[in-house]
Parts: structure tokens; sequence; C-alpha cells
């Protein structure tokens, strides 16, 4: 798994690519971390490139939820694929999270 970020004010635009699973976790919440330690409150995940999710990353992705709304930020999604959202649907946490077709649109419902 792979991890690009883009800071602006208290957004964070973070590309994921490959697969977001038990291995790479402890590495996307350091990543994670120092956004929030930085200011960060809002997260926009690309995740077009994100190949495969597994429950550990699925966690993640609740942790950072939680870990955004408690600095009274959000996360989005961005584009993921047939894949993603059918696992999304699978563990039923389809709705938990706000998804979006490109990373503009995402932007402006953080506002």
């Amino acid at each position: 798994m792979k991890v690009k970020y883009e800071d602006h004010d208290k957004i964070s635009i973070m590309t994921v690519e490959g697969d977001l699973i038990s291995d790479h976790v402890d590495s996307f919440r350091r990543t994670v971390g120092e956004r929030i330690q930085r200011g960060t409150r809002d997260f926009v995940l690309q995740v077009e490139a994100m190949t495969f999710i597994d429950s550990a990353g699925l966690e993640s992705l609740l942790w950072l939820q939680e870990a955004a709304a408690e600095h009274l930020g959000q996360i989005r999604l961005v584009a993921p694929d047939e894949n993603i959202r059918k696992i999304l649907e699978i563990t039923r946490l389809q709705h938990q999270f706000d998804t979006h077709k490109e990373v503009t649109e995402a932007i402006r419902s953080l506002r």
C-alpha cells in the first residue's frame, strides 16, 4: 500500500493505492495521526487505486472517522471501485461513509 497526501489548511487529501490490509494499517494510522497533530480536521481519501480492503483496513477507516469527528471533522471517500463498494455493502458499511466521484465534489461537501 502506498499513501500520498496533500494538506490544504484543515483538509488532507490522501491517495491510497494498493491494498489497505492488516499489514499496512499501522503505517496508515501513523500517517493519519501526523496529519491530525498538524491540525487537519477533514480527510478526503482518493481510493480509486485501492484494490482491496480487509477487516483491519475497514476498522482503520472507522477509526479515522472517529478521530476526525473528535476534532469536528469528517471523511469522504472518492471513487471507490466496484470491488471496494461490494466490500462496503457486504459489511453493511456502505452508508457509514459518504462517497463522491471527484475530489472537488468531496471537498465542496465538507464546507
